[in-house]
């Protein structure tokens, strides 16, 4: 019987080591940290103190800067030590713990983006049944909805990887990427190696889909109407489709990275398009 060496930890190459360059990395980096965790903090402080903001859309809004502390959270301080390791390991089960994180972080985004996008359709198509359809135990519940799907289908996803035997353990990335991971495996089935496409599919194509829907309903009654509400639906609704491309432009991106050689993209660049998502999103929908 052959001896196999149990795989118990997983090493991020592209972590690299960057000399004395790695304090200014660290110091730029815990500065931007910072800065996101301060900029959602204070937004989420204001909407829950101020009785004004107590309506549909900003409650949306208070979620989505929540889950934005959550996804910086889930990469940034890994990120940060690693700086200063010498083996650039992480322990498997550390290893499934931020890839939970990070992917129902960023399927987060897309599943209140569509809430917000439903919120605007109902605003803007049917303004006078608004208050009887977004009332306040309503936007609640979707919000609780959301967190449930996400979870159940990630947790659904994570079934497939958690019992497999790993031969290797080097992945050239600074996170833990649930396609790399898979890689690993000695030997996946056919559905193994398609969950992680299922999941895609369920929490990124599925809430895109009713995004694309609710604008498209959006435009189609603007066409119709004065001037004026033309103005108020396109300024209403402007920065959210801005923070659905900038989304889907992240997620091409981590595709990419993961699944297509890039042989010829520099390190640096290829590293900072792969994170793209959990550095720009964060502190753009502050902003929004």
């Amino acid at each position: 019987m052959e001896n196999m060496t149990v795989i118990v930890s997983i090493v991020l190459a592209a972590c690299g080591n960057i000399g004395n360059l790695k304090y200014l990395y660290f110091i730029i980096m815990m500065l931007w940290y910072l800065s996101i965790i301060l900029s959602n903090t204070a937004l989420i402080v204001v909407i829950c103190v101020d009785q004004r903001l107590h309506q549909p859309m900003y409650i949306f809004l208070c979620n989505l800067f929540v889950n934005e502390l959550y996804g910086s959270t889930s990469l940034y301080p890994l990120l940060l030590t690693q700086m200063f390791s010498d083996t650039h390991e992480v322990t498997l089960r550390f290893c499934f713990l931020q890839m939970s994180s990070i992917y129902t972080s960023a399927s987060a985004e897309f599943c209140c983006l569509a809430a917000m996008a439903y919120d605007r359709y109902v605003s803007v198509c049917y303004p006078l049944h608004y208050s009887v359809i977004m009332k306040t135990g309503r936007v609640f519940m979707i919000i609780v909805l959301i967190w449930i799907y996400l979870f159940l289908n990630f947790a659904f996803s994570l079934l497939f990887i958690v019992h497999l035997k790993f031969c290797e353990n080097v992945i050239d990335k600074v996170f833990c990427d649930y396609h790399l991971i898979f890689k690993l495996a000695c030997s996946v089935s056919v559905l193994n190696s398609i969950s992680d496409v299922l999941f895609a599919f369920m929490v990124v194509v599925v809430p895109f889909s009713l995004i694309s829907f609710s604008y498209i309903k959006i435009l189609a009654v603007c066409l119709k109407t004065s001037k004026e509400t033309k103005q108020k639906a396109i300024s209403t609704c402007t920065p959210q489709i801005i923070s659905v491309l900038n989304l889907f432009v992240g997620c091409v991106f981590h595709f990419a990275d993961s699944r297509v050689i890039v042989a010829h993209v520099p390190d640096k660049v290829r590293i900072f398009f792969s994170v793209y998502l959990l550095v720009c999103q964060p502190m753009a929908t502050p902003f929004m």
